[in-house]
């Protein structure tokens, strides 16, 4: 969370006019356990691309298939790539101090702060904005919030290719086209800030029931279904489950269809589990793969997504 990252910029709600928007590959949603693959970026100004920054990074080692078969990155194409800490440099210097861009941009954020922090020996602290919360904040009557969702709202073409390159441009015309939306419809974007602010540490886990006011007109949570697997290390499946349902959102005790987000707990105490992998987690990944809204997250990841709307 963001208090482990102490120097880390602030999320914006603001119309900026030079930007970089970026998108980074990732072998996973953990900073402190999956590594960088791939960075991509475009320089902004007033609307126009003037710089583009593109590389993949070889992580050291094989990648799984199905982070192969899901960015479309094989580790052929890996083997001959540059290592992390010269890339990270190129990358850090092209950024400057410009405004990133990005969509759900908090999780790019947290990989670039942590791979400074444990390289470079600097922290990362430009601010962000992050075109999915603007899309939350703007339709909250819309159930999704993908990269290929926005851009079939606004008809940007709604072909994502999880690639970092190509995923930063998208991000890019995301963002001009929530700008000219706002601008034609007379809202600012000061009004999209929440008006109150709700702290972790008022969640009490004794029922599975809200213990708060529960933001259902504007929490992304609202009706969105967690599915937890393993056991988790920094709180109680019980209290996780708690931050859940006081932002809106539903739990659920297996991974279906109509499943939005599995949390990845230590599957290390069950001798039945092969490959290191649960059977939620092997079925969330099919589901993914075949096509469905669900995203798998780490526990730190759960507890970043949760800390980034509070």
């Amino acid at each position: 969370m963001k208090g482990s990252r102490e120097f880390k910029g602030n999320s914006l709600l603001e119309d900026v006019s030079d930007y970089v928007a970026i998108d980074l590959e990732t072998i996973g949603l953990d900073p402190m356990y999956d590594d960088i693959i791939e960075f991509g970026a475009v320089k902004v100004s007033n609307g126009i691309i003037i710089d583009k920054f593109q590389s993949l990074i070889n992580p050291g080692y094989e990648i799984s298939p199905f982070i192969a078969t899901l960015t479309g990155i094989s580790n052929e194409m890996l083997a001959s790539a540059p290592s992390l800490v010269p890339t990270l440099s190129k990358f850090i210097e092209f950024l400057g101090n410009y405004t990133i861009v990005g969509h759900n941009v908090n999780f790019d954020i947290n990989f670039i702060y942590d791979a400074c922090v444990n390289n470079l020996g600097v922290a990362f602290s430009n601010n962000f904005i992050d075109t999915m919360r603007l899309s939350r904040r703007i339709f909250p009557e819309e159930k999704h919030h993908r990269l290929s969702d926005v851009s079939k709202r606004f008809s940007i073409g709604e072909n994502v290719e999880h690639r970092a390159l190509s995923d930063a441009i998208k991000a890019h015309e995301c963002y001009e086209s929530i700008k000219k939306f706002l601008a034609e419809n007379n809202i600012s974007f000061s009004s999209l800030y929440p008006h109150t602010t709700y702290k972790h540490s008022s969640i009490r886990a004794k029922d599975i029931v809200p213990t708060i006011d529960v933001p259902r007109d504007t929490s992304p949570f609202f009706k969105k279904i967690f599915v937890f697997t393993g056991t988790l290390e920094h709180k109680t499946r019980k209290e996780a489950m708690q931050m859940v349902v006081n932002l809106g959102g539903l739990c659920g005790d297996r991974v279906t269809k109509q499943t939005d987000f599995l949390v990845l707990g230590n599957t290390d105490y069950c001798k039945t589990i092969k490959d290191g992998k649960s059977s939620k987690q092997k079925r969330a990944e099919q589901l993914k793969l075949s096509g469905s809204n669900i995203e798998i997250l780490s526990e730190n990841a759960f507890y970043d997504m949760m800390a980034s709307e509070i």
